[in-house]
């Protein structure tokens, strides 16, 4: 007589964000799988140590790629400061030119109307080309005041031009040095990420996608990313409290997902510990 085939009971129950650990070992106690709970979680433990040390990698990298941003948008601001200030050196230059004409045109009408005053026939006109004479007078004033102003904010601006240029070619420095180093390290370490993330792959066929999903939850709440970890002198080792001794020992056999009642990180046994500094 044929032996029946062992039936595999499905859980129904939709993976979603409001998934943990909790519930996760809840769903499975109905589960009959091949692979047994031991082994997932050791697979479990694995996927933690590769994804930190990937973390390690992307720390290493860590701020250069924010510190390069960081330097071409200066360097972009610069450039904009640079055009800016261009192009109200050329207003005022613009400006200068027209207020030297004005002073010239003053000094014309001046030499017509003093020439004028030499010729008159009675103090009425007399008294008439003095004012305006006066009054050109007046106006050269106020072209040469504004001509002096303008020369002073020009030369202001060519300074701030000349500081921004200095500033510029120092941030161009930074920016090329921080890049070959970033360039530096992404070679140094892209061939043992590949390795790792290749690792990571084989590690997660060893669990069920709802138990993968819960871990991906619980890591990226985590302020340190740890999700998988051991107990370490009684103590959890990720929020570090105390664990009761029975519960340590329910840890330490490996037959179901138990989690920190403080921090909801799962508890796996410190032989997976040891068992992963031998590979």
């Amino acid at each position: 007589m044929a032996t029946p085939k062992k039936k595999i009971v499905m859980v129904d129950t939709p993976i979603d964000n409001r998934e943990t650990f909790v519930s996760l070992s809840t769903s499975m106690k109905n589960m009959n799988d091949e692979v047994t709970m031991e082994s997932k979680l050791h697979s479990l433990y694995m996927i933690q140590q590769t994804d930190s040390k990937i973390d390690q990698i992307h720390l290493l990298r860590g701020e250069l790629p924010e510190e390069v941003r960081d330097l071409e948008d200066e360097i972009a601001g610069l450039n904009t400061r640079i055009s800016n200030l261009e192009a109200e050196i050329k207003e005022q230059e613009s400006f200068i030119s027209i207020k030297k004409m004005d002073i010239k045109t003053c000094d014309d009408n001046i030499a017509r109307y003093d020439e004028q005053r030499n010729n008159v026939a009675n103090n009425r006109e007399y008294d008439s080309i003095s004012k305006e004479i006066e009054f050109q007078t007046l106006e050269k004033e106020l072209a040469e005041k504004r001509l002096r102003e303008a020369t002073v904010l020009v030369e202001e601006k060519k300074n701030a031009i000349q500081a921004a240029r200095e500033e510029l070619s120092g941030r161009e420095q930074d920016l090329e040095n921080k890049k070959k180093e970033l360039v530096s390290i992404i070679e140094d370490t892209s061939r043992e990420e590949e390795v790792l993330q290749a690792k990571l792959a084989e590690y997660e066929k060893g669990i069920d996608e709802r138990m993968l999903a819960a871990y991906h939850k619980v890591r990226g709440n985590a302020h340190n990313h740890l999700a998988v970890v051991t107990v370490k002198r009684g103590a959890c080792g990720g929020c570090f409290n105390k664990i009761p001794p029975q519960r340590q020992l329910d840890i330490a056999q490996n037959k179901k997902i138990i989690v920190c009642e403080y921090c909801g990180r799962i508890l796996v046994s410190s032989e997976f510990e040891k068992e992963a500094e031998l590979q």
